[in-house]
């Protein structure tokens, strides 16, 4: 019999790819202690508690996760500046970043996650920060810097073999609220996370989970919006891995650290 969390993962990556995805409610509820449960000790007097949560995370772990698969196609440059269609700032500093082919996009699914790309002349890992709307299935088109790891830019265009990757990244996932979001219409992307994002939600006035809608541009947006917070967030990878935030402030236009981070992928 399947294990309950490989279930899980199951049901995130039908939710990546379904049109119409379940709520994640309905997968992970069962695992999460109702408002009134404690779900981590309270810290003590010695132990700084920061404004962004009031408890660690809450970590569901999967399990029995099956290993990226690998993609091929073709790779091919363009003047990156590591802004784009997934909504994040630019960064001169980091240039190891592409663009996914429209289908791999997956509505937003790949935004943020990372790429190891091999090529005729080398291995890079990337960033994906936008979408390449011509690009054929399996294609990525990187940036310059990132595309002279793999092969000569005069090349233009070479044969590629990629697969999502989970690299340590320094610090927790972090939440960005969009600019002219508020309580009546709020809209969340996350960052530095080291696995692809599969759902977000949010626990509502009654104290349930409710999934928030993805959009091309990278940001769940709760239409309704989601109140004035703080919030109790919850945030799953494409492997089944969930964490729980709480006490993380509205902050329009502004970053607010989480409390941690995905383990590795597989």
């Amino acid at each position: 019999m399947m294990s309950l969390r490989f279930m899980i993962a199951l049901a995130l990556l039908a939710m990546v790819f379904s049109p119409a995805p379940a709520p994640l409610s309905d997968w992970l509820s069962p695992l999460f202690p109702s408002p009134g449960q404690a779900q981590e000790a309270a810290p003590g007097p010695d132990e700084a508690v920061g404004p962004a949560a009031l408890f660690l995370p809450l970590m569901v772990r999967g399990s029995q996760q099956a290993a990226a698969p690998t993609h091929s196609g073709e790779g091919t440059y363009y003047a990156a500046t590591g802004a784009g269609n997934c909504s994040f700032d630019a960064s001169p500093q980091d240039l190891m970043v592409a663009a996914m082919n429209h289908a791999d996009y997956a509505n937003a699914a790949l935004c943020g996650a990372y790429v190891e790309a091999v090529g005729p002349q080398g291995t890079v890992t990337v960033r994906i920060v936008d979408r390449c709307p011509e690009c054929a299935p399996g294609d990525i088109d990187f940036s310059k810097e990132a595309f002279e790891k793999i092969a000569p830019l005069a090349a233009g265009r070479v044969p590629i073999e990629w697969r999502i990757t989970s690299p340590a990244l320094e610090g927790p996932i972090v939440y960005r609220f969009k600019e002219g979001s508020n309580q009546w219409w709020t809209a969340v992307q996350i960052r530095n996370h080291r696995n692809p994002i599969a759902a977000l939600e949010y626990r509502d006035a009654s104290g349930e989970f409710k999934q928030i809608p993805r959009t091309s541009y990278n940001y769940f947006v709760a239409a309704s919006g989601m109140g004035p917070g703080p919030y109790t967030l919850r945030v799953a990878d494409l492997y089944g891995n969930a964490l729980v935030d709480e006490g993380i402030p509205h902050v329009e236009g502004g970053e607010v650290a989480g409390s941690g981070q995905f383990p590795p992928g597989p």
